[in-house]
């Protein structure tokens, strides 16, 4: 299967190349607005048509995880306009023109942020009676989840009304970390490396509760992207990106049943960061 990848020097294409870059019924094509060090890398700005078009070419199956912001740290509308609005139509409709079958679209939690707003910090305690899964009203937190909103729907819009392309899977994905960070503890050890506060600090074991519930690791994200490239059954769906958790308040049930997902990792399985 020949795979185009967006944003594949970002955390998630990383973690989808580190997961599947390796397996033999993949050929995966990485293109990002930087060159790789070390990956042969199609260099474009998915804001640009006739730059990316060409990549297109010989696809099978798409997924688009080039975002603006990359790390959800500040919100600058012309470039979300640019990047998450105008970005993802130029690649649907470049699926559609080079009649690529399938695109897994990179969407965010902060879809449904409101509901952790209203509910923090109780909703990171595992006792909270909580489950939102593809079936209830989306609360966007953030201009940025009102993008990946317009990205979610697009998508229906274009497998709803073109021939290509055929399946279209919105990927909610909760809280992912490079490599060197893959585990629940992350937020609390970088808070501990910047001054903001002490291990045993309030503070601190909020951010390691909050991740503990929104931890998606990067080998359940490669699984999860290789379940949705595998399934021929989805027209469009919605599913949620996360592990299994203990503590997780996004479902993962609709994944297991549709795509026969099977996360490994969960959150409450780590009593503390691996290098303490």
């Amino acid at each position: 299967m020949n795979v185009l990848l967006t944003g594949a020097n970002g955390i998630v294409g990383t973690a989808i190349t580190d997961a599947l870059g390796d397996r033999s019924e993949y050929s995966i094509t990485g293109l990002d607005i930087q060159a790789h060090p070390d990956r042969e890398t199609v260099v474009a700005d998915v804001a640009e048509y006739d730059r990316i078009r060409p990549a297109f070419d010989g696809i099978d199956a798409v997924v688009h995880m080039a975002v603006y912001p990359p790390g959800f740290v500040d919100e600058s509308w012309e470039d979300i306009l640019r990047v998450n609005v105008r970005g993802t139509r130029n690649v649907l409709r470049a699926a559609a023109d080079a009649e690529v079958e399938s695109v897994v679209f990179g969407s965010s939690n902060h879809v449904v942020g409101m509901y952790e707003r209203e509910y923090a910090p109780d909703i990171y305690d595992p006792n909270v009676d909580l489950t939102i899964d593809h079936t209830d009203p989306v609360r966007p937190d953030s201009t940025y989840a009102v993008s990946k909103l317009f990205g979610e729907h697009d998508g229906r819009f274009f497998v709803e009304t073109n021939e290509y392309p055929k399946r279209f899977y919105a990927l909610r994905i909760a809280s992912m970390r490079p490599a060197s960070e893959d585990h629940p503890y992350a937020s609390a050890e970088r808070g501990v490396e910047d001054g903001k506060w002490d291990r045993d600090s309030d503070e601190y074991r909020q951010k390691v509760a909050r991740l503990k519930a929104l931890w998606f690791s990067r080998r359940d994200c490669g699984h999860m992207i290789d379940r949705m490239l595998q399934d021929e059954t989805v027209t469009y769906d919605v599913f949620y990106g996360i592990s299994d958790n203990d503590r997780r308040w996004l479902d993962i049930d609709h994944a297991r049943a549709v795509l026969g997902y099977e996360p490994r990792d969960n959150g409450d399985e780590w009593d503390g960061p691996p290098s303490v």
